[in-house]
């Protein structure tokens, strides 16, 4: 390979399922003949800024789609599936995509909504009457999905056999009580959400299925996209993305990339950041643990749902034009785009140290995080740079996955260089930030 092609440095840690060794560092050669894919005319910028990423040598794998209006205009992929192995980045190829997926969670909710199985503004414990214990009686799924319930941490901490089996994590998710007053104040369900969110569709499913199984044959499987929440064991494993985290020393040094306030509650760690990321028990994010089948393989409905970036933007793509194709009504597709009700007690987050934005499971514009064309847009980002939303002013569908873990809490850079161009130079939208 052309020696002037830039090199990436690359953590090799946890490269064997299981393993737990000091990360190594290696260095990764990404040349434009690993780039494929396509875009309509006049989206060439957005083209030009995927092969930016990875000339900069800041992409080992990467992949962006974008729907307009039910139309694929964007579908770009590159680089490696496995940097260490040199397994190429195929148009098929899917990752992990860590917070991305509770967009997705949130899409299956808002399903459940529009089909009557549940209610935004009813209290949970409507549903599941056991919910109800230690000071939870009153949180309703409004509150819930928009992080303001203070479930975010769980004690005792459920092991990955407890998450297997959802009869095991019920009793676990029940009896936990609000780490503050639940409405007052909002903290990121980094891991949580997606486990309570399941607990009532499995409570008011007729068939009784978890989030995951009732994602794949009601939403998934109709609409044709390859993304899962538990990934099924006949799935080809030679189509999954090794996720490449980085060596702690790496990390400690990009901490600048951080908010100062996220970066000061990690440091307590008996604190509800801490709380909120060590779950399942044993599972680490940045020691590559999600590159484990027995991880990929069980529901985590906040955190490792595994897709394309065509899976990811074509689900999105048809919240934006009406939601018909994912089973989402209009009456609960008007309240997907409503401006969100923050907390009583104040936006500052009690998890992460920042202002956001949340509501009905999803993201939102703030003033620090601006994407899409108006406030009316949702959707989630990532761990490590993955992105996902609905922009329903333009019927844009947006999808950008990776294999290489980033450092920013939001915006990427080379995810933001990617919407930077589609809304602000293509679009000749709002600028991103």
């Amino acid at each position: 390979m052309n020696s002037s092609v830039p090199t990436l440095r690359i953590a090799a840690a946890g490269h064997n399922p299981g393993s737990q060794e000091v990360a190594m560092v290696f260095t990764v050669q990404v040349s434009s003949e690993l780039i494929g894919g396509d875009v309509d005319e006049g989206y060439g910028r957005v083209a030009d800024a995927f092969r930016a990423n990875f000339a900069s040598g800041r992409e080992v794998g990467a992949a962006l789609t974008v729907y307009r209006d039910g139309v694929k205009v964007v579908d770009l992929w590159g680089g490696y599936r496995d940097g260490l192995a040199r397994s190429r980045w195929r148009p098929d190829t899917m990752v992990n995509t860590f917070s991305t997926t509770k967009g997705i969670a949130a899409l299956t909710m808002a399903h459940a909504v529009s089909h009557g199985l549940l209610e935004y503004d009813a209290p949970v414990s409507r549903y599941w009457p056991a919910f109800r214990r230690n000071g939870k009686d009153t949180i309703t799924v409004r509150e819930l999905l928009a992080h303001q319930a203070g479930l975010c941490a769980l004690t005792p901490v459920p092991t990955l056999a407890d998450v297997a089996d959802p009869d095991r994590l019920e009793p676990i998710l029940a009896a936990q009580r609000p780490a503050w007053t639940p409405g007052t104040r909002h903290g990121y369900h980094a891991v949580t959400l997606g486990w309570f969110e399941s607990e009532l569709i499995r409570r008011t499913d007729p068939q009784g299925r978890t989030l995951g199984r009732y994602f794949a044959e009601e939403i998934a499987s109709p609409l044709g996209v390859d993304y899962h929440i538990g990934l099924p064991a006949e799935m080809d494993r030679d189509r999954i993305a090794f996720i490449h985290g980085w060596p702690r020393i790496e990390a400690m040094l990009n901490a600048r990339s951080l908010p100062t306030g996220t970066v000061l509650n990690s440091m307590n760690p008996f604190g509800l950041f801490s709380r909120a990321a060590g779950i399942p028990a044993g599972v680490n994010a940045y020691r590559s643990d999600y590159n484990r089948d027995d991880v990929r393989g069980v529901e985590i409905p906040s955190v490792n749902g595994t897709g394309t970036a065509r899976g990811v933007a074509r689900l999105y793509g048809a919240a934006a034009t009406g939601g018909h194709q994912v089973g989402i009504n209009a009456e609960t597709l008007a309240a997907l785009q409503e401006s969100p009700r923050p907390p009583s007690g104040g936006t500052r987050d009690k998890v992460l140290g920042i202002h956001p934005a949340y509501s009905l499971g999803f993201s939102r514009p703030d003033t620090a995080f601006v994407f899409g064309s108006s406030d009316r847009v949702f959707g989630t980002p990532g761990l490590g740079g993955s992105f996902g939303f609905a922009d329903p002013d333009t019927g844009i569908g947006y999808g950008y996955v990776m294999n290489r873990l980033g450092f920013h809490l939001v915006s990427d850079p080379r995810e933001l260089a990617l919407r930077q161009a589609l809304f602000r130079d293509v679009l000749g939208a709002r600028p991103q930030s």
